[in-house]
């Protein structure tokens, strides 16, 4: 993987470019753009005051009283606007939004998004290099500022699961050679850290080695076990479960991430930074995934910053979070601050409360106006991506457990997000295990290729009454074809559905499909509009509603979607069986004793 030498933030080094803004600062040149008329909000002291702006290419050259300048090549009116830096996305998944980083931009841009750092460990999960080739190329192509991260955990949880691909130290070594990386993505495999297992360490080190930033996913971590992840290197979370936990994470020191993708936490979390009665510099802001439709209907980041002032955050402190701390995060002096010497990079918000954008600037250069983009988008070729789902069609039997005797003991994994083990006795119809009273199935097949892809069958509690089946292949986080159901019929006939679509989602019941919803690309995304994306992924969710009842908050929809998180404290089922990341176990069936 070539290192490419970026032009950020190298190209404010210019020295002409650094002449020329000074001498439009001292009033010996004029501005190539003067933003006249808007209030600006500071990011570090949070206070509001009218200025006006002098730009020079790039480069923020002057921030001075209003009306005292009026030499420019370009004058833009911002009354009744306040400015303040483009916002940070300092952790998110591209792919979790299932268009092309193309159509993301073109949605996250209007909306005064302009930097993101992405994690695009989907790809690399699926396609390995390839994958991430891709998405630098189309990472370099795009008018949002993209800092990619080089995926630390190919597959999650190694052994306990078959993912397209597996990085080690050196593939993560080359990945972080390229200047559009910006560091390592979030490690995942937490115990693996902990246990100072061979691969994880020489990730972290190779992190370390590369003067980069090192990215954390410490979920359920406390005490010896925290301080045993940070100790190796691992400087940030957004894996918060809880008011006290997002407390000890900053007692602990770590970078937060507060994520908008949990909406049930954040009052609570808003409580807390409220108690301390300042914002700690470490906290950022971040989407981490945003489904179609909530980015085509509210947006990403600048929808995070309106729930969280609306559950009573000083508007103030939810921006300084999303620009200046998150800049100082990423090492980018750049960024962050409206200020001389800084970039170009800023945001006309109408208000404080509902952030719209009206205008948004990025690198000097108007990029967006009113919620429409201003430049062109390049879209990719996203042939690299296709052809990723590689299954025959299933039968009804593949989603059966043989066994023989009458009765048999079976294990259970009981309770959504938040796993157990749990064992129930049932009956044997047939040659073939009933699933017990009050349960669902879970079945996960292999599908990148590298293994055999017979569908591995669990058992689900506490997930209600399925009437019907679910199959995707978003599934994280190595993305294999994933089938929740009720019975046999419905899961084979959604399953190949999604097989013969090359992926995507799709819900059966009463032995027909109800929706579809293709994703061919990687079995993630798809080369439509946001717009068409956001309609058929809404769909899938209605339609869902028909054939199971959804108990908040952790029994929802997306659950489903993160069912075999292998990485996660609790058992899972995968594509190998039912994983438990704490013992290192794997049961290829639930069938633990015939009666």
């Amino acid at each position: 993987m070539n290192a490419t030498p970026r032009q950020e933030p190298a190209d404010l080094y210019d020295p002409v470019l650094r002449a020329r803004a000074v001498a439009a600062a001292r009033g010996d040149a004029p501005f190539d753009v003067l933003i006249t008329g808007g209030r600006l909000l500071d990011a570090v002291t949070g206070l509001i005051r009218h200025a006006d702006i002098g730009l020079v290419g790039a480069l923020i050259a002057s921030v001075h009283a209003p009306a005292s300048r009026a030499d420019a090549v370009e004058i833009i009116d911002a009354a009744g606007s306040t400015l303040t830096p483009g916002l940070i996305d300092t952790h998110m998944h591209v792919e979790s939004s299932m268009v092309t980083p193309a159509e993301y931009a073109s949605a996250a841009l209007p909306r005064g998004v302009t930097t993101i750092v992405w994690d695009p460990h989907e790809f690399g999960n699926v396609h390995g290099l390839d994958g991430m080739r891709w998405a630098i190329e189309a990472a370099r192509a795009l008018p949002l500022r993209t800092i990619l991260l080089a995926p630390s955990c190919v597959p999650s949880a190694p052994g306990l699961e078959l993912a397209g691909a597996v990085f080690d130290a050196a593939v993560v070594a080359e990945m972080l050679r390229s200047s559009v990386v910006g560091g390592v993505a979030e490690v995942m495999n937490m115990r693996g850290v902990i246990d100072g297992d061979p691969r994880m360490t020489n990730i972290v080190n190779a992190g370390l080695a590369s003067g980069k930033l090192v990215c954390g996913h410490a979920r359920g971590l406390e005490g010896a076990g925290l301080n045993a992840f940070m100790a190796a290197g691992i400087t940030s979370d957004h894996e918060l479960t809880s008011g006290a936990d997002l407390a000890a994470k900053l007692a602990a020191g770590l970078t937060i991430e507060l994520r908008g993708s949990h909406d049930h936490l954040l009052q609570e979390f808003v409580e807390v930074l409220n108690g301390l009665g300042h914002l700690p510099p470490t906290v950022t802001l971040c989407t981490d995934d945003v489904f179609p439709d909530e980015l085509c209907q509210s947006g990403g980041l600048d929808d995070v910053i309106r729930r969280l002032v609306r559950y009573g955050m000083n508007p103030e402190w939810a921006l300084r979070a999303a620009t200046f701390n998150a800049a100082e995060r990423l090492k980018r002096s750049d960024l962050g601050l409206i200020a001389a010497g800084r970039r170009a990079d800023i945001v006309f918000f109408e208000d404080l409360e509902e952030f719209r954008a009206q205008l948004v600037i990025s690198g000097g250069r108007i990029v967006a106006r009113n919620g429409s983009m201003q430049v062109d988008v390049r879209h990719l070729d996203p042939a690299p991506l296709e052809n990723s789902v590689k299954l025959p069609q299933l039968g009804e039997n593949d989603f059966r457990i043989a066994s023989r005797g009458e009765r048999v003991r079976v294990a259970t994994i009981d309770c959504p997000r938040f796993t157990q083990w749990g064992e129930a006795e049932t009956e044997v119809r047939d040659g073939f295990v009933v699933p017990p009273a009050g349960s669902a199935m879970i079945a996960v097949a292999h599908r990148h290729g590298k293994a055999d892809g017979a569908p591995r069958i669990g058992f689900l509690t506490g997930w209600g009454e399925w009437r019907g089946a679910f199959c995707t292949t978003v599934s994280h986080d190595s993305h294999n074809l994933t089938v929740f159901g009720g019975n046999t019929r419905d899961m084979a006939l959604a399953a190949n559905a999604v097989i013969s679509a090359g992926g995507g989602m799709a819900v059966a019941k009463d032995g027909k499909i109800e929706a579809l919803l293709p994703l061919p690309l990687s079995g993630l995304v798809t080369a439509a509009s946001l717009k068409d994306t956001a309609l058929s992924f809404a769909n899938i969710r209605k339609t869902m509603e028909k054939i199971v009842d959804w108990k908040p908050p952790y029994r929802v929809f997306k659950a489903c979607f993160g069912a075999t998180l292998a990485c996660n404290a609790g058992p899972h089922q995968t594509d190998r069986g039912i994983a438990d990341v704490v013992t290192g176990k794997v049961l290829e069936s639930p069938v633990l004793e015939v009666l």
